[in-house]
């Protein structure tokens, strides 16, 4: 059986993804197949996805026939159509289509369900869809904030932990390698988003995630040295502002999509923006610069947010578990991210807060700011990299 996974050992390299690694790494470690040293040093230890393809199967054929038969099921269960093309086994029929499910009949998936390369292959080239190819799918790219420590105790966050651990699980599921930062405040998580929007895969990315996970106001996101008299605060709008047109061009026409704190507001309805990808217009020689063209398109477009309650109400969170909308997210997309656009998958976390009734606690997550002008496609699990 180690002869069949050497047999395949450069095909698997060339096409295994990063969320299939991961999957295959946490299988094998409850097979005990390797500890959390190897485990650990498979993944901190090789800097790209091929080399960390190469370790885990170099690793696995050392350990044997049945080390080698128990990762070859694992692929099977983990990337069905990866394990057929390898051509470690036949691919089973697709069963037959079926009407969609209402996310209240039958319980959550506890992994994100794959799509599948018919469901994807079926939405290229359509108009009304935002397109997503390989190379797209491969540079994908998240920004992940989350405060927890406050300088006032008294605003500690608990369960917040929970939140960020399950938020970048998700994340990384979905294909985008997270952008991470904890704790920081007013200037500093203004200071990431800039930072993110200078991002070197954005120019191929597809789209990009933005959470941000604070105590907040209307319009505001609470840095982690706010006090009453020392007010850090940080307004959501600035995340619109950098990651739209007129700072971050590389983004145009490409789904934007966050997960933050309730915000309002706005201004003119367009910008200069100049058609190079390298930065904002220069405004020169009678407002056209002499080495580029100029164009006028939307201050905002391709965004979609989803706010953690409505307008001047609050959010809850439990001390161990974390916050609703997190909890929410993650069963949604984990059970129909595979066949559902991201507008159907807020819809449904939204009806998630309206089942949820227990004694007195009412909460319901917004979707705001929508501008998508077509539907846009996760792809859960898609060997597409």
């Amino acid at each position: 059986m180690d002869d069949k996974l050497a047999k395949v050992r450069t095909k698997f390299v060339e096409q295994v993804s990063i969320p299939t690694l991961d999957r295959l790494l946490d299988n094998i470690l409850e097979d005990r197949i390797v500890n959390d040293w190897q485990k650990d040093a498979i993944l901190e230890g090789n800097s790209t996805r091929e080399n960390k393809a190469r370790c885990l199967i170099d690793t696995v054929r050392r350990k044997g026939d049945k080390a080698s038969m128990m990762m070859i099921d694992h692929l099977q269960s983990c990337d069905l159509f990866l394990y057929s093309e390898l051509g470690l086994g036949p691919l089973p029929p697709a069963p037959p289509a079926a009407e969609p499910r209402s996310i209240k009949e039958g319980g959550w998936s506890t992994t994100l369900i794959p799509t599948t390369k018919d469901f994807w292959r079926n939405k290229q080239n359509k108009k009304d869809i935002y397109p997503v190819t390989k190379d797209n799918f491969r540079n994908r790219v998240a920004l992940l904030i989350t405060n927890i420590k406050f300088k006032l105790k008294t605003l500690d966050r608990h369960g917040a932990e929970k939140d960020e651990e399950n938020a970048e699980k998700l994340l990384t599921g979905l294909g985008y390698k997270v952008v991470k930062y904890t704790n920081l405040t007013a200037k500093a998580i203004d200071d990431a988003v800039i930072k993110f929007s200078e991002h070197p895969k954005l120019r191929e990315t597809d789209s990009v995630m933005v959470v941000i996970m604070s105590h907040g106001k209307l319009g505001i996101i609470l840095g982690v040295d706010w006090t009453p008299h020392e007010p850090d605060e940080f307004p959501i709008d600035n995340i619109y502002k950098h990651l739209g047109p007129e700072k971050c061009p590389t983004l145009l026409n490409k789904t934007k999509i966050l997960i933050i704190q309730a915000c309002r507001g706005g201004e003119k309805g367009a910008v200069l923006v100049s058609d190079s990808a390298a930065g904002p217009a220069e405004i020169r020689h009678g407002g056209f610069s002499p080495d580029s063209l100029q164009r006028i398109e939307h201050r905002e477009k391709d965004f979609i947010s989803l706010l953690s309650s409505t307008p001047g109400t609050v959010a809850y969170r439990h001390p161990v578990l974390g916050s609703l909308l997190i909890r929410f997210t993650v069963n949604v997309f984990n059970t129909a991210a595979n066949e559902d656009d991201i507008e159907e998958l807020f819809r449904k976390v939204m009806q998630c807060f309206e089942d949820y009734r227990p004694s007195n606690i009412r909460q319901m997550a917004t979707k705001d700011r929508c501008t998508l002008t077509k539907r846009f496609y996760f792809y859960p699990g898609l060997n597409l990299v």
